[in-house]
């Protein structure tokens, strides 16, 4: 059974950093593109970031320049560097896996989240 298991949550001061990182097991990691997402409370998930297998990455507006995505297909992990937090950043942040076969069906993975925390 396919498992995203997401680590590195917990509660930082504003300014501060955090690196989440994800662990994936029992799929073929390096043909799925990777992604981030998070969901506050009261609030629809969103996109975070995605990286794309073959390198391409997409960031939403309000992390760019602060967040940074990377991946280790060698070790079947993505990680989340995540710089200069805001309140605004606290958020279960949820690792996903996707990928879209040639036929076009699309297989998707969700992690059960992690909690990040933003407060003084």
């Amino acid at each position: 059974q396919v498992q995203l298991v997401e680590s590195g949550g917990g509660l930082v001061q504003p300014g501060g950093s955090l690196r989440l990182s994800c662990a994936a097991s029992r799929i073929i990691f390096s043909i799925y593109d990777m992604g981030w997402y998070r969901q506050a409370p009261g609030k629809q998930r969103e996109l975070v970031v995605s990286l794309e297998a073959g390198g391409a990455t997409n960031y939403a507006d309000s992390v760019k320049g602060r967040f940074t995505i990377s991946r280790d297909n060698a070790k079947n992990m993505v990680y989340l560097q995540m710089n200069s937090l805001k309140p605004e950043d606290t958020a279960v942040y949820y690792c996903n896996a996707r990928h879209w076969a040639s036929d076009a069906t699309l297989t998707t993975y969700w992690g059960k989240g992690t909690l990040v925390t933003v407060s003084s």
